[in-house]
C-alpha cells in the first residue's frame, strides 16, 4: 500500500504527462532527459525538486508504470481513481486523457467518477466531473 501511495503522490506532482500518440500511449515512456530537451517533470519542478523530478522520469514512469503486474489501462483506472479519492483536479487532467489513450472510454471514466462520489466524498466527485468535462470537450 506505501508503494502504491508513493507513486500516486509522485503522478500528483507531475501534473501532465509528454505529449504521445494513441500507440504509444499505453505506457508513458522512460525518459531520458537531456539539458537540449528536459522531461515534463524536469520542466515542472527539477530546478526546486532535482531528485523528485529524476525520480518520477526514472522510478514512476521508467519502472512501475512499465511493471507487467498490471495492464497499462488498469494503470491508468487505478491512478484516476486514487486521483479523484484524493481530489487531485490539476493532476487529474492529464491522466483521464491518458486513461482515454489506454482504451478507458468517456462513459467508463464517467462512471468511475459517479462510483467514487459515494466513496470519496461529493466534492471529489463533483471536482472530477468538472475536469473531465473540461478534457473531454478537447479534441
Amino acid at each position: 500500500m506505501k508503494t502504491f501511495l508513493a507513486a500516486t503522490l509522485f503522478t500528483s506532482m507531475l501534473g501532465s504527462l509528454h505529449a504521445q500518440t494513441p500507440a504509444a500511449a499505453a505506457i508513458p515512456a522512460p525518459v531520458t532527459s537531456s539539458k537540449a530537451t528536459p522531461s515534463r517533470a524536469q520542466s515542472l519542478f527539477g530546478d526546486v525538486a532535482p531528485k523528485l523530478a529524476d525520480l518520477t522520469d526514472n522510478v514512476l514512469f521508467g519502472d512501475v508504470w512499465a511493471r507487467p503486474g498490471l495492464s497499462p489501462r488498469d494503470r491508468s483506472l487505478a491512478t484516476v481513481s486514487a486521483l479523484i479519492a484524493m481530489n487531485r483536479p490539476d493532476q487529474l487532467r492529464s491522466h483521464l486523457a491518458l486513461a482515454r489513450k489506454n482504451g478507458i472510454t468517456q462513459e467508463e471514466l464517467v462512471e468511475t467518477i459517479t462510483h467514487l462520489a459515494f466513496y470519496a466524498g461529493w466534492p471529489s466527485g463533483v471536482s472530477a466531473a468538472l475536469v473531465a468535462k473540461e478534457v473531454f470537450a478537447q479534441p
